[in-house]
């Protein structure tokens, strides 16, 4: 209960996620349905935000909107930390080999395309969508993982409980899963919060632009862009929605620092 950004960021993402999960039972409205007599509504007692430029309510879009990006960031950040914490480990135990040139080039390789450009080029093969987005950014989130991973993982294989375990005849992949990667778990939870809120910023970026999740599937950034030529007459199209992801994004890094002062060892000495 010592850190307030860990309490102020877990109660903002745990309503985004409830949000989430009512959705798949209940929504005040279809978001689906359209009602163009009621479009444009500012928020009421029958539309608790409004309704946009085709009278559908808000309030259920955002719902089932958070449920898109959740579910986008989840997959990729679990797509980013399947292929990049192997990696890592793999490049750490081969220090100074070809296998840890090749990583981390690969590494390199990556970075200097941003998730945008990458999901332009699957789009281009693929067409757009929810998929081609989660894969576009989970493979950005790759290089990620593993240059956390390798550099976490480097220090601890000059320790001598590493020197132990090698003595007793444990082999190098034996050593990283049970000794390595419980050490560097801690700094993978932290990361992950991060790049999850950085996930659901970029699927709304992709979805923004038209790259993402596709109608009639309700998405937060396309909210967004579907607002942008109304802003002068109908502020809460873009209010709404943006407002939606700024708070989910600072809940989420709220809770990453939050994780980190409770789960790094040198800030509780510290304190204690």
């Amino acid at each position: 209960m010592r850190s307030r950004n860990l309490i102020i960021g877990g109660v903002l993402s745990a309503l985004v996620i409830a949000a989430a999960l009512i959705s798949f039972l209940w929504t005040p409205y279809d978001v689906t349905q359209m009602n163009i007599p009621a479009k444009l509504q500012t928020p009421n007692g029958t539309h608790w935000l409004g309704t946009d430029h085709f009278g559908r309510d808000i309030f259920s879009m955002i719902m089932v909107g958070a449920r898109t990006s959740i579910a986008v960031a989840l997959v990729a950040v679990g797509i980013g930390m399947g292929v990049g914490v192997p990696l890592g480990l793999a490049a750490a135990a081969r220090q100074g080999s070809l296998l840890d040139e090749v990583i981390m080039r690969g590494n390199d390789l990556v970075f200097a395309f941003p998730s945008l450009v990458i999901a332009i080029l699957i789009t281009a093969v693929f067409g757009p969508g929810a998929v081609n987005a989660i894969i576009a950014i989970g493979i950005f989130n790759i290089p990620v993982f593993a240059r956390l991973t390798r550099g976490a993982a480097l220090p601890l294989w000059q320790r001598e409980f590493i020197m132990a375990a090698r003595v007793a005849g444990k082999g190098v992949s034996r050593i990283s899963i049970e000794h390595i990667l419980p050490n560097v778990t801690n700094l993978l939870i932290v990361q992950g919060t991060i790049q999850f809120s950085l996930g659901i910023l970029a699927e709304a970026g992709l979805s923004y632009v038209g790259l993402g999740a596709q109608p009639p599937l309700p998405s937060w950034g396309r909210m967004l862009a579907d607002a942008q030529t109304m802003v002068n007459f109908a502020p809460h199209l873009a209010l709404i929605p943006g407002g939606a992801i700024i708070l989910t994004v600072l809940g989420l890094n709220l809770m990453g620092d939050g994780l980190r002062d409770l789960l790094d060892p040198r800030i509780r000495v510290e304190r204690t």
